[in-house]
């Protein structure tokens, strides 16, 4: 779905990892980083199981790292006009 989402919306995809285990999501959150878009991993202390969103972070593939209660704020800021680049 996320690779989808990076081909259909390219520089303005956003993608979300979220706690959980496995691989699998990082996949698709580099599709959308490789095709300029933006993405975001919850961070360690608010994840109940920090193994997805964690192996996103070490592929380098992750631009901003947010605890669940930032989350929202984070999209939020994506969304704007620059993508929040200016913050």
């Amino acid at each position: 779905m996320m690779r989808s989402v990076a081909r259909v919306y390219g520089e303005d995809a956003i993608g979300l990892i979220m706690t959980g285990m496995g691989k699998d999501g990082v996949l698709g959150m580099k599709a959308i980083k490789n095709a300029g878009g933006h993405t975001i991993a919850q961070d360690e202390k608010t994840s109940i199981i920090f193994g997805m969103n964690k192996v996103a972070i070490e592929c380098q593939c992750i631009d901003r790292i947010t605890p669940l209660e930032g989350i929202v704020d984070e999209l939020f800021s994506m969304m704007t006009k620059d993508g929040g680049k200016s913050k």
